[in-house]
């Protein structure tokens, strides 16, 4: 059985969470960066790899490079996102294109050139990570939580046109977890923040690893098309 899965943001925060869940569950991961990195973590099911997602040479040659190693994934997991963070009158053109191109076009470049091996196949999983801001908004973030909403349209439609091939598309909306990109709020914001939760807690990267393992088993074969938050109750509608 196929037990290969691709991770791509994999170096730190919930990408590397999910990677380290996988593999102690006995898959084997590959787990990519837009930088050189190793996983802290030392194991044989742990494959770090240096891909630019947004380049889509690079997305082609990882491909083949795979396909050669019979690694080419039964899960693929979109995760890699970044942040360029300005209210929107003093926003750059740079700012809104680099957020863009890596968190919808990294997903469309990956999820283009590994769909066609699961059609193949006739099974996989599709797992894209967005972020509660795409859903809620968020001020200073018109870019992000642009990218981040459009994938929940591409997750439904993709799912719609994979479903006959016993392919599942979902995707997870994460609210405010304890990463490097919340390591920026101070005690007074994150005591007002907390206020808005009802958990009254940050959530961690484990709890929506646990989540993405959830969605690419056998258990959840009858779940697509779905976002799904993972919040501790901020957004509830």
């Amino acid at each position: 059985m196929n037990k290969n899965v691709f991770i791509s943001g994999a170096s730190r925060g919930i990408g590397k969470a999910i990677a380290h869940h996988f593999a102690n569950n006995n898959f084997v991961v590959v787990g990519t960066s837009r930088n050189e990195f190793e996983f802290d973590q030392k194991s044989d099911n742990l494959i770090p790899l240096k891909l630019d997602v947004t380049s889509r040479d690079d997305v082609a040659d990882c491909f083949e490079m795979l396909k050669s190693k019979d690694l080419l994934p039964k899960i693929l997991i979109n995760n890699a996102g970044i942040t360029s963070d300005q209210i929107f009158l003093r926003m750059k053109n740079e700012d809104w294109d680099n957020v863009i191109n890596t968190n919808l076009n990294g997903v469309f470049n990956l999820s283009k050139i590994f769909v066609k091996n699961m059609i193949k196949q006739k099974e996989g999983r599709i797992i894209n990570i967005s972020s509660i801001s795409g859903l809620m908004g968020n001020p200073g973030q018109v870019n992000y939580s642009s990218s981040k909403a459009a994938l929940n349209g591409f997750t439904k439609s993709l799912a719609k046109e994979l479903g006959s091939r016993n392919i599942t598309v979902n995707c997870i909306a994460p609210g405010y977890i304890e990463t490097d990109m919340t390591s920026y709020i101070d005690e007074n914001q994150k005591k007002k923040l907390l206020e808005t939760i009802p958990l009254k807690r940050l959530g961690k990267s484990e709890d929506v690893a646990k989540l993405v393992s959830f969605l690419s088993s056998n258990e959840a074969s009858y779940i697509t098309g779905q976002t799904i938050s993972i919040d501790g109750g901020l957004l509830m509608y």
